[in-house]
């Protein structure tokens, strides 16, 4: 391009200017390697660092080995313990080994030097046309594995060395194609910037991005089986409790204990993340029989996974909590009304908590009541889940679509997606889970004044226990409601 003419050049500074093309080329694994040599990076008898002229770390032999497997039995078998690879248990977890990122490579020009040695002439290889083409000549008119350099190798790994050390000594593996980008006589300075851009510059994947963009990935179970899917959960379930803590229209609003301070009542942060990745985010499990994670993974035989983006599993998170928060709130039954009430402890009046703000309602949000508990936001998430997962080719979830105009902000997409969803069909029978929930007696056991039955009643509650007995009792309450929700209840209760 023209404005590489404004550029520094200096060759005494390693940074000569660059061949016009660098080429796209195949060569086989084996071959190349065997033409192919590395220039390390030392750090050794204080030799200053800009002396050093290579710019490739140490080779890692077991990530090379792990790379050879990947190359014969793809991902996760590769990585599996030598025992479990010796069981015939995970061979149905081998899959293609594709390599299809190329190789970068320097091809080293006459007289080139490094660290006191240079390619012989016999060894040199170059790009060459013919016929108006470029081709690549080699030193030889035929590869044999025992053919070496007298020297240096002809050509220098800019980046791969791993992948390309994969194939040494796997003579099986003789004629894989590997493919490469070939620069010529290419100066150190660039190797170095064109390594540095390649593995430092980029910016990772956000996993949680995958999560969107790949929401088959929720669904594979060699993956699972893998135990390398679990950073997709937890990491969308961390960002899915952020918004419901920062979202101003959120019943959870500053009301979920971010940091975990002992101090704080309300549920904590981890806790959220847990829940979620134990309800909405888990994985559908065969052995069970019971419901996967509306976000995560849906059986093979109930169809396809939820195509819904961060956006939209937010919003129906919030719908969900502010459907029950106002079902709750217009609860004239016993139990919400007694949270409502001044009651006393010890002969004492209990005053409003100062974490509640005006206008809240005690029912809800007071420090006798279970919705705010570890076990009732649990037990609250895995029915909503539950219940929609059952029913969601009938509602019809996967209609709808993220919004084109969706916003990169999270906050500002979580208002569109939620404008979006108050549009579905499908949220009448959230709404209707809401208002049958908001029935069930949800005052924890050391409410004061509560009957001493009740009070021993309520203690299954406590405890990791708690959550399958709260979940258990829940569909059991929505069972007697009659209507889609009771019939699905009933499903899921012969299951569970």
């Amino acid at each position: 391009m023209p404005d590489w003419d404004k550029i520094d050049f200096d060759a005494g500074e390693r940074r000569a200017k660059p061949e016009k093309h660098f080429y796209l080329i195949s060569l086989p694994a084996r071959e190349l390697r065997s033409l192919s040599g590395i220039v390390r990076r030392v750090a050794k008898d204080a030799a200053p660092r800009t002396e050093d002229l290579g710019i490739q770390r140490q080779h890692d032999p077991e990530r090379s080995e792990e790379i050879g497997r990947f190359v014969e039995f793809g991902f996760p078998w590769s990585t599996l313990s030598e025992a479990k690879r010796a069981s015939a248990e995970f061979n149905d977890l081998r899959k293609p080994g594709w390599l299809p990122t190329a190789i970068v490579l320097n091809i080293l020009t006459k007289g080139a030097e490094r660290n006191g040695n240079t390619v012989a002439d016999a060894d040199l290889a170059s790009i060459v046309q013919v016929n108006g083409q470029p081709h690549l000549q080699l030193p030889y008119q035929d590869w044999s594995s025992d053919w070496e350099p007298t020297q240096l190798p002809p050509f220098e790994v800019i980046d791969g060395q791993h992948r390309l050390w994969a194939f040494e000594g796997a003579s099986k593996l003789e004629n894989f194609q590997l493919p490469v980008v070939a620069f010529v006589g290419l100066d150190i300075s660039w190797q170095a910037y064109l390594f540095w851009t390649i593995n430092i510059k980029p910016k990772r994947i956000n996993p949680s991005l995958a999560f969107d963009l790949y929401p088959l990935l929720r669904n594979e179970d060699w993956l699972d089986r893998a135990e390398g899917h679990m950073i997709y959960r937890e990491t969308r379930a961390q960002e899915l409790t952020e918004i419901l803590w920062s979202y101003p229209e959120s019943p959870w609003y500053d009301r979920i204990n971010m940091l975990g301070e002992r101090q704080n009542r309300w549920v904590t942060q981890s806790a959220w993340i847990k829940s979620l990745t134990a309800s909405f985010i888990r994985s559908w499990d065969r052995r069970s029989g019971t419901s996967g994670g509306l976000f995560g993974g849906r059986s093979k035989n109930e169809g396809e996974v939820l195509g819904w983006s961060r956006a939209q599993q937010a919003a129906f998170l919030i719908f969900a909590w502010r459907k029950f928060a106002s079902s709750v709130a217009a609860s004239k039954d016993a139990w919400a009304e007694g949270l409502r009430r001044p009651s006393k402890v010890g002969g004492e009046k209990v005053q409003r908590p100062d974490d509640v703000k005006a206008g809240d309602d005690l029912a809800f949000f007071g420090a006798y009541s279970l919705i705010t508990t570890d076990q009732g936001v649990r037990g609250f998430l895995h029915v909503i889940n539950d219940l929609c997962y059952q029913r969601a080719s009938a509602l019809k979830l996967n209609t709808w679509r993220p919004d084109e105009q969706a916003s990169a902000n999270p906050i500002a997409a979580v208002e569109i997606a939620l404008r979006s969803l108050e549009a579905q069909e499908f949220t009448n029978f959230v709404t209707s889970i809401c208002n049958a929930l908001a029935s069930f007696d949800w005052r924890t056991s050391s409410t004061p004044d509560l009957e001493e039955p009740k009070r021993r009643a309520k203690l299954v509650f406590r405890g990791s226990g708690g959550y399958k007995e709260l979940r258990t009792q829940l569909l059991e309450h929505l069972s007697s409601s009659g209507g889609d929700v009771g019939e699905a209840s009933k499903r899921l209760l012969g299951r569970i």
